[in-house]
């Protein structure tokens, strides 16, 4: 790392131990992306947690090149996060897997469109209200009725070409479709 760690508590007493603990995990990053260029996190008790028990928020900036990628666990409606070092084992997590994300997109290995912008394949089952697709690349993408442009969802059929748009990263299904238009067999392109 070309900056050191900066790490900062806000509203709570600092702790060596919690702090030997970051540090460790912030050792630790360089496996997932080794051109980390600076770390920040920070520590907090939000003032509307002094007067109850405390509820911790952790916040990890880390710079890579051209890149910020931040990651933020709030207590919640609830305040849930009472144990800091629960929260702080939590955001590294997090951490880790956008670093790992963001190094296999720097390699290449991550393919989500094709030539001209967009993703294609054939729906392989539609259930209520969402559905899966199978794409050339080889993947089954999820995708939710109102992600459907163009066609009413219950007009899509079973084994039909479509076009998709992905979202960026990963939602609670899986790989996601954020846009689902249907395209005839002749657009279709099985190679691409």
């Amino acid at each position: 790392m070309k900056v050191p760690l900066e790490l900062s508590f806000h509203n709570v007493q600092s702790s060596e131990a919690l702090e030997r603990k970051v540090r460790e995990r912030v050792d630790k990053l360089h496996r997932f992306f080794d051109r980390i260029t600076s770390c920040h996190v920070a520590i907090e008790v939000p003032h509307r947690s002094q007067a109850n028990a405390l509820a911790y928020h952790v916040r990890i900036e880390v710079r890579v090149p051209r890149k910020e990628l931040v990651v933020s666990r709030d207590p919640g409606p609830h305040g849930d996060h009472f144990d800091p070092y629960v929260v702080v084992r939590d955001a590294f997590d997090a951490m880790e897997r956008q670093l790992e994300e963001h190094s296999r997109k720097v390699r290449g290995e991550v393919k989500t469109l094709q030539k001209d912008g967009n993703l294609q394949g054939r729906v392989v089952r539609k259930l209520e209200n969402h559905g899966f697709i199978a794409t050339t690349d080889g993947r089954e993408v999820y995708f939710h009725r109102n992600a459907v442009v163009g066609v009413d969802f219950d007009r899509l059929s079973d084994d039909e070409a479509v076009e998709l748009v992905l979202m960026d990263g990963e939602g609670p299904a899986g790989t996601s479709a954020t846009t689902v238009k249907r395209i005839g067999a002749m657009q279709l392109d099985p190679k691409a």
